[in-house]
């Protein structure tokens, strides 16, 4: 009788039955996870349909700011071309100061340059007597709404100039100028306006009235002397009044008696009323 030995640590082998409840149990398992899957996914196209509804909300949020911004880019630009324009009417201005024999330009004949020269087409030349006209070729290409249309329709209408001379405000200096025969009417000012067309269907610019207005002031006559005979022309005066600098008639007719009277001390001077030497450094200046 044979006798088969079986080693203590050997698997026994899986009966068939067993093998085939685990697989049909994962299989279950599998299916319902599957199930539960689908039953979680919103079908395809219901995410279309929200995918294009989220499209349609931000593109009616996101359209207007595609059209202002651009807008608010061209409106700056207009704004700092009426800075230019303003320094040249005003530089315009001092060529025609007070000193000059020549007569001003015109308010009418500045805005006319200033229209032409800087609202006008970049390519336009510098010539007298040329006016912008309104239409396409006289005009700048980038300056237009949305649509096409033109942000500065009329020139005589929308752009204007003007250049106006003021004298000096501040009450010592005018008066000591008087005094010394300078010209306080020095304040040379240049302004442009700038009334920029409503653009229809984009609020609020469709209502805004927008009016730009830039202003530039020179000071023509800073009362720079040529020279040490300008300042002392110009601190001592023949007329002497209650204008005056300092009182050098008055004071030379209150001294002229001294003159005849010698020198007590040695090496004494009288005093020299009315000299003035502009161009001499006081000793304890030069160390």
């Amino acid at each position: 009788m044979s006798r088969h030995l079986q080693h203590p640590f050997a698997l026994s082998r899986p009966c068939a039955r067993h093998i085939d409840g685990a697989r049909a149990s994962r299989a279950a398992r599998d299916a319902g996870v599957r199930a539960a899957t689908l039953r979680r996914r919103p079908p395809a196209r219901r995410m279309r349909g929200q995918s294009t509804v989220e499209f349609l909300v931000l593109a009616v949020v996101l359209l207007p700011l595609f059209l202002i911004v651009p807008l608010l880019g061209k409106q700056l630009d207009i704004a700092q071309t009426a800075a230019s324009a303003s320094r040249y009417v005003a530089f315009e201005g001092t060529v025609r100061h007070g000193s000059s024999l020549q007569s001003w330009k015109s308010d009418a004949q500045l805005a006319d340059e200033v229209r032409r020269r800087f609202f006008s087409a970049s390519t336009a030349p510098v010539k007298s007597g040329d006016v912008a006209g309104d239409f396409a070729a006289h005009r700048n290409p980038l300056w237009t709404d949305h649509r096409g249309d033109a942000l500065l329709p009329s020139f005589t209408a929308n752009v204007g100039a003007a250049s106006r001379r003021a004298e000096l405000t501040q009450p010592t200096g005018a008066v000591f100028a008087a005094g010394m025969g300078l010209d306080t009417n020095n304040l040379h000012t240049g302004s442009v306006r700038v009334n920029v067309a409503d653009v229809a269907g984009v609020a609020p610019f469709d209502a805004l009235g927008l009016s730009i207005e830039r202003h530039t002031t020179v000071l023509v006559d800073p009362w720079s002397a040529s020279g040490p005979a300008a300042v002392r022309g110009a601190l001592r005066r023949e007329r002497w009044g209650l204008d005056s600098p300092f009182p050098f008639g008055l004071l030379e007719l209150a001294a002229s008696p001294l003159k005849l009277i010698p020198p007590v001390l040695e090496g004494a001077r009288l005093p020299e009323i009315g000299r003035v030497e502009p161009d001499i450094v006081p000793a304890d200046r030069l160390r």
